[in-house]
């Protein structure tokens, strides 16, 4: 009867909790990249000041 209730534990718990944990890691160093790049490539303009 254990290795009925590890597999429903692993496959309602486990597995979501680390999909949600890597694609929020995913989404920050996109974004990280994405402003960085942006910054470059628009160095000269004026909403740069505005951006944090």
């Amino acid at each position: 009867m254990l290795g009925p209730v590890i597999i429903v534990v692993v496959l309602l718990v486990l597995i979501p909790v680390g999909f949600l944990m890597s694609t929020s890691i995913a989404a920050a160093v996109m974004g990280y990249l994405l402003k960085d790049n942006a910054e470059r490539l628009n160095a000269d303009s004026e909403l740069l000041d505005t951006n944090w």
